[in-house]
């Protein structure tokens, strides 16, 4: 299934920590596209996708936007 989470106007670390707690209650295999405002999570992010599991599968910028689309990993 495929889900949102709007992380718009958080700054650092809270976008993370957002994206985290949704993720907990999805299944493997759901997607999930983050919107934000912080640039810092072009890196952020997609680094902590790669230590728990999980895949970026896109990073989109539109004016001051970013939106990463997630896969979810296999649960820990």
């Amino acid at each position: 299934m495929q889900y949102t989470l709007d992380a718009r106007r958080l700054l650092c670390p809270m976008p993370v920590i957002r994206t985290q707690d949704r993720i907990r209650e999805l299944a493997p295999g759901d997607t999930l596209a983050v919107t934000c405002t912080d640039p810092g999570v072009k890196q952020d992010i997609p680094a902590w996708c790669r230590i728990n599991g999980h895949r970026v599968l896109a990073i989109h910028e539109a004016d001051d936007e970013i939106v990463i689309d997630i896969e979810v990993g296999a649960a820990d």
